[in-house]
């Protein structure tokens, strides 16, 4: 019996229909060419940074770690990790609405009625043995949508989870680079500090000596005291960079193992970026919003079907006999088969505002999805930008450095023929010091820039 009945609502869904739209990606007016794109005129390259893994971006052993490290460590991502599995369970919920639930069912009762005057006493036994279906069939597709929209909110939670990893490799990448700028900021400062307390020997060798003034000693000591100030701040700030990093890899604060100089990771004059459409696929955050623009667009399909009709099959098969030895005998077999259509009349306008809503909500996810395009690009471009001409800065900087080196050189030579007062000495020396400085941080602009470019084109989550 029950296999005819499951035969027979088969044919049921097959001749019913999933109500609510299809869904077709949004057209959008993509640009050909990405703004502040420095590739030669002609057809764009398909080749991309963003193709390429972290670990060829990034290619200091030290930081490789670190990536590795908080990929497996770091609390966001296990989060993440911990709602995919969520979004798996809720999707094999809903795909079960699609099937008839089965039941199974046992009893065994035994009654004794005690004699009386009137009545003589009586026993009683029942003993059942039954199997019992319930299925609402979805001919209209109201479970299919669903199922729909959870396949998809399953999809963007794993989608989220990639845009997650390439947030967190961006973020490492960040503060390791700025930890080795305040490594190298540190350095310049201890360097110059040696070579102030030089001076400054030097000039109270010069003030005993009666060849210059006491003033010239307390402008040396300013010098001395100026590079010594900032080193105790210069230590403060790199461990609380290294606790950072420490935060970011799911351990708590330690000293950082370092790799390469600052110097010393390579940046290159330009790099690819690839064709402004594949950016869609690539950027995680963008697929994501798309698969949560499938859910929403499925879920007015489930809100529509509440129009119709509820169609569901009921059976019950199965034995019941008052003694065990004839349970599966002679005429102790039952069943029973029904159907039932449940239609709306009135709701007070409950299933017309449902599908309002849903409609609603799909047009606030549509417009979300095609913001998250927009931000993309805008973020290319800046980054873009800011990766050209942070190099442009750095090269300018670097010669500037240079010239405040040899002005250094000149004003020590001078003051030491007695050309010259301390002064010019001290104001040569302070350009210096912040030319050096300035230059540390422009390098470190400089890969900041090819970190956001890098995470701007989607790189980061392929593995």
């Amino acid at each position: 019996m029950l296999t005819r009945a499951l035969g027979f609502a088969s044919i049921l869904l097959l001749a019913g229909c999933a109500v609510g739209p299809k869904y077709k990606r949004p057209d959008a007016a993509l640009p050909t060419v990405y703004r502040d794109a420095s590739a030669p005129p002609g057809q764009p390259s398909q080749a991309s940074l963003a193709d390429e893994k972290w670990w060829e971006v990034f290619q200091d052993t030290e930081l490789q770690t670190l990536i590795r490290t908080a990929l497996k460590q770091n609390y966001d991502l296990r989060i993440t990790a911990a709602r995919i599995l969520q979004a798996q369970a809720s999707h094999g919920i809903t795909r079960a609405d699609q099937f008839p639930t089965i039941t199974g069912a046992a009893s065994a009762t035994n009654s004794r009625i005690p004699k009386t005057k009137i009545l003589p006493g009586v026993d009683t036994s029942t003993n059942s043995l039954a199997l019992s279906l319930f299925w609402e069939l979805d001919f209209w597709g109201k479970y299919r949508r669903a199922t729909e929209a959870a396949r998809a909110d399953l999809l963007a939670t794993e989608w989220g989870q990639r845009a997650v990893m390439t947030t967190l490799v961006s973020n490492v990448a960040t503060a390791y680079f700025q930890l080795r700028e305040l490594d190298l900021e540190l350095e310049v400062s201890k360097q110059a500090l040696t070579s102030r307390q030089e001076s400054l020997r030097l000039a109270k060798v010069r003030a005993t000596g009666g060849v210059s003034s006491m003033i010239d000693v307390h402008q040396s000591e300013q010098l001395v005291y100026e590079a010594g100030g900032s080193i105790p701040d210069l230590e403060r700030r790199i461990t609380q960079q290294e606790n950072l990093i420490s935060t970011l890899i799911g351990s708590y604060s330690h000293p950082i193992t370092r790799g390469r100089r600052l110097v010393e990771n390579p940046i290159a004059p330009t790099v690819p970026v690839g064709l402004p459409s594949s950016l869609l696929e690539r950027r995680a955050d963008i697929q994501a919003a798309e698969q949560a623009l499938v859910a929403a667009n499925a879920r007015i399909g489930v809100a529509k079907a509440a129009y119709f009709p509820q169609i569901s099959l009921t059976a019950t098969a199965g034995y019941q006999s008052t003694a065990l030895t004839n349970l599966f005998t002679g005429p102790a077999g039952l069943w029973n088969f029904g159907g039932q259509l449940a239609q709306p009349i009135f709701e007070g306008g409950r299933i017309r505002s449902g599908v309002r809503l849903s409609e609603a909500q799909q047009q606030q996810t549509l417009l979300a999805y095609e913001q998250a395009i927009q931000v993309a690009f805008q973020q290319v471009s800046d980054s873009l930008i800011a990766y050209r001409k942070t190099q442009e800065v750095r090269e300018q900087q670097s010669l500037l450095t240079e010239a405040a080196r040899n002005t250094v050189e000149l004003s020590q030579s001078r003051y030491a023929g007695g050309v010259t007062s301390y002064l010019e000495v001290l104001d040569s020396d302070t350009r210096y010091l912040t030319a050096e400085i300035s230059l540390a941080q422009d390098e470190l602009n400089e890969r900041l820039a090819l970190v956001q470019l890098y995470a701007a084109l989607g790189g980061g989550w392929q593995q």
